[in-house]
């Protein structure tokens, strides 16, 4: 029976039944057929050889490497980081012993702001969403017996204060007697997602842009190898974009940094390699799976169409993933670890080349030890239990799975096309257009679980009645911020202050005069001068931005 004869017999089935056919949709509004054929691939134009060809191959919707996973499988992380530095380096010894093979380096609020422990904003936020950092000092307590050559990568959340903290890590791999070229440092250095999605910025817009492609322009000429920049789409997920809008705004930003780095003279094949992304995977199995085949193929065609690249590197997108938050429930936690499977599943299936899964009670607090092994545990039993990382692109040549990557390429380029429209990413931050999208998008998630059409097991269906929710949240160790304070405060008293205050003045003038700011920021970090101090002094050159900042 020919496809459309099918259809038309179920059109009957349902007539007969005296029941409605249900139309079904994607979570990003694709609307979906009963079943997928060769029909759906020809009405969308789809091309083998031009769309899909074969993993390793331009323009890489199978994967960008031909083995992927046979040879070799994705990195296993996990977002840690609290309390004081002491406590984090406990937790990344245990991680590493249980087979993490990269650290991912939570910051605590005040440090992301460039903000010292004992500032008075600082109150009551140090060491409860990341570690506190101050200076060198805290780095070197956090890595205390952990080399940086240890874990295959080291990543950390540095946004507003990428370039600081890329200072202060090659301070460090310098105190540990390491070359750069033993350690990888991936900076996650995306500032235009602040303004969008988190709220962690200090400096204006246009100055900060310029600051974070200070971190990729310093890594290009000296350190290759690192990672300068991941631009993020997970953080607008999180606050609520759809699959098609995450892709579309990280694309976008991408193209303002590029463009900044190009007016550097570097050249796209020099830095863009380098470059990563960082995608969130929800819950929507198969359209997690089609985004990321259709991120990457954008991506390539993005690099050799529009900036003329002609390095396969370059071509190639490195895509790092972290498990959704948002889909999680304080309701029946032990179900959490069912989502994070599937979430997990998707982002393998799709071909991300780092995972890191949220805990089952990171819903409610900091994984406690027992919350982060199993999530790490999960990504084991993925890999080396159900063979879904023994054929590379194993969804690959799906009717259905090729229909939706070519349906979320489509609407995502026509979202890109209005952005561009509107002067880029920039200035569609600006004007609050990325933000608009965002808020209808979330309020209509919401709208959807209050009225029932969206299923949540154990928070609007399957409920147990009478539960109380239990979760041994971990809790920060008491004391922690006095600790952390007084340690910054000895710090200010057995350093030489003459020579802090002698490199923060050739920071200043650094700023003043326009030049890349990484090489004085590493001579502030050797003296031991505060991430605060650093921040402050930039500051006072290119101004704070003061909507809704926290230390304004």
């Amino acid at each position: 029976m020919k496809t459309r004869d099918w259809k038309q017999s179920l059109e009957e089935d349902y007539e007969r039944r005296g029941r409605r056919k249900p139309v079904f949709y994607s979570d990003s509004k694709i609307e979906l057929e009963d079943v997928y054929d060769q029909e759906d691939l020809t009405e969308r134009g789809f091309a083998p050889e031009r769309d899909l060809g074969l993993p390793g191959q331009y323009p890489y919707t199978r994967g960008i490497y031909p083995g992927m996973y046979r040879a070799d499988f994705w990195i296993m992380g996990q977002y840690s980081g609290f309390g004081n530095p002491e406590a984090t380096n406990q937790r990344f010894k245990y991680l590493l012993s249980k087979g993490q093979t990269a650290l991912a380096l939570a910051l605590d609020l005040p440090t992301q702001l460039g903000i010292e422990s004992d500032a008075e904003l600082a109150e009551g936020e140090v060491g409860k969403a990341g570690v506190a950092v101050n200076s060198l000092r805290d780095l070197e307590k956090v890595f205390e017996g952990i080399p940086l050559s240890r874990p295959r990568q080291i990543f950390t959340t540095a946004n507003a204060i990428g370039p600081v903290m890329l200072a202060l890590f090659l301070a460090l791999g310098e105190k540990q007697g390491l070359d750069p070229s033993q350690y990888t440092i991936v900076l996650q250095n995306d500032i235009l997602k602040e303004y969008v999605a988190r709220g962690a910025y200090i400096f204006q817009p246009e100055p900060s842009v310029r600051f974070a492609i200070d971190a990729v322009e310093y890594c290009t000429r000296h350190h290759p190898h690192f990672k300068p920049i991941v631009v993020c789409g997970s953080h607008m997920r999180q606050g609520g974009a759809s699959a098609i809008q995450e892709v579309a705004f990280t694309l976008s930003n991408a193209q303002t940094y590029i463009e900044e780095a190009l007016s550097r003279g570097l050249k796209v094949d020099d830095f863009a390699p380098s470059m990563e992304c960082q995608l969130s995977v929800p819950m929507n199995l198969f359209e997690e799976v089609a985004k990321y085949r259709a991120f990457r193929r954008m991506w390539a065609r993005m690099m050799k169409e529009k900036y003329g690249a002609e390095n396969p590197e370059t071509m190639k997108c490195f895509i790092r993933v972290y498990t959704t938050g948002y889909t999680m429930t304080a309701q029946q936690p032990l179900n959490n670890i069912v989502r994070v499977t599937i979430e997990a599943l998707a982002a393998i299936l799709g071909g991300a080349q780092s995972l890191s899964c949220n805990a089952m009670d990171e819903v409610v607090c900091i994984p406690s030890e027992e919350a982060a092994r199993v999530a790490l545990m999960t990504q084991h039993i993925l890999a080396n239990e159900t063979g879904i990382a023994d054929v590379a692109d194993p969804l690959g040549g799906s009717y259905y799975t090729e229909s939706l990557t070519c349906d979320i390429e489509k609407k995502a380029l026509e979202l890109m096309d209005r952005i561009r429209e509107m002067g880029g990413a920039h200035k569609a931050i600006e004007e609050g257009f990325y933000q608009r999208l965002i808020r209808e998008s979330a309020s209509e998630y919401q709208q959807q679980i209050e009225k029932g059409e969206r299923i949540i097991v154990g928070l609007n269906r399957f409920q147990e009645e009478g539960e109380k929710i239990k979760i041994d949240c971990f809790r920060v160790e008491e004391g922690v911020q006095e600790r952390v304070v007084e340690r910054l405060h000895r710090l200010k008293e057995e350093r030489d202050n003459d020579r802090v205050e002698g490199c923060l003045g050739q920071l200043k003038q650094a700023v003043k005069g326009g030049q890349n700011t990484v090489p004085a920021l590493l001579q502030c970090a050797k003296a031991y001068a505060t991430i605060g101090e650093m921040c402050r002094t930039i500051g006072e050159e290119w101004g704070f931005y003061q909507e809704g900042a926290l230390w304004m």
